[in-house]
C-alpha cells in the first residue's frame, strides 16, 4: 500500500502497512470522509509524521484524538490552526511554560514550530467526525500509532515522553524509563488541571535539562 508519509516513518512503519487492520482502516476513513465531515483534513492525517521524522524526534507528546470543530484541527496534538482560539488545554500548556520559563503567552496556537524543532506531537487517533469526539477510535488508528511508539521505544534513546492524563500514561508500558525520560501529568483541561498535579510541576525546563544533558539541542517553547 503506498501511504504518503514522510520517507524515515515510512521504513520504520512499512509493516503495519500491508496488515489486515490497516487496510481495514484506510478503507474506513475513505468512507468516513466520503460521508461526512472529518478532520484534519486529509492532506494533513500524517501531519505529525510528516513535520518531524524519525531520526529528529526529541520529545513525544500524546494526544487522545483531534479536536473536531471547524478549522482547529491540522494533524498536530494540541495544535490549533493560526487564528484560532487557543482550546482551554493548550491554553493551560501556554501558562504552565510562562511560568516554567518565563516564555511569554504566543499569539497563535499553530505548533508546527515544535514540530519542527523535534516535537512529535501524536494523536492516538488521528482522525474524528465533526462534532464527535473520539468517534473514530475504535476503527484501527491505535494499532499503528501504538507500532509508532514502539518503534521509537525500541531504536531512539534520550527521548522525553509528556504523557498528560490517563489515556497518554496508558502508554508507558512501551517506555524504557532507564533510557529515556517520561514525564507524567494529570491532563492539561481545566477539569484536570485545577484539581492540582498539572500547574507547577516544571515540565518544559525539566525535559530540556535532560536533552542538554544528553547533548541534545533543547526545544524553544
Amino acid at each position: 500500500m503506498n501511504v504518503q508519509i514522510e520517507e524515515s516513518w515510512k521504513r520504520h512503519l512499512q509493516g503495519e502497512f500491508e496488515k489486515p487492520y490497516f487496510v481495514a482502516l484506510t478503507e474506513q476513513v475513505r468512507r468516513e470522509y466520503a460521508a461526512g465531515t472529518c478532520y484534519p483534513p486529509g492532506k494533513w492525517i500524517f501531519n505529525a509524521f510528516n513535520l518531524c521524522p524519525f531520526d529528529q524526534v526529541k520529545v513525544v507528546i500524546i494526544g487522545q484524538d483531534p479536536y473536531h470543530e471547524p478549522g482547529q484541527a491540522h494533524g498536530l496534538s494540541f495544535s490549533v490552526q493560526d487564528g484560532v482560539m487557543f482550546p482551554p488545554s493548550l491554553q493551560n500548556i501556554f501558562k504552565e511554560i510562562e511560568a516554567d520559563l518565563g516564555t511569554p503567552m504566543p499569539r497563535n496556537g499553530d505548533l508546527t514550530r515544535w514540530a519542527t524543532q523535534g516535537v512529535l506531537l501524536l494523536n492516538a487517533t488521528l482522525t474524528v467526525r465533526a462534532h464527535q469526539a473520539n468517534s473514530h477510535a475504535t476503527i484501527g488508528w491505535q494499532n499503528f500509532t501504538d507500532a509508532a511508539i514502539k518503534a521509537l521505544a525500541q531504536e531512539r534513546d534520550h527521548l522525553v515522553y509528556m504523557l498528560w492524563g490517563g489515556f497518554a500514561r496508558s502508554k508507558a508500558y512501551m517506555i524504557d524509563k532507564s533510557r529515556n525520560l517520561v514525564l507524567e501529568s494529570v491532563h492539561p483541561s481545566p477539569l484536570s488541571a485545577n484539581r492540582g498535579g498539572w500547574f507547577g510541576q516544571h515540565q518544559f525546563s525539566r525535559c530540556n535539562d535532560y536533552l542538554r544533558q544528553n547533548g541534545i539541542e533543547p526545544i524553544v517553547w
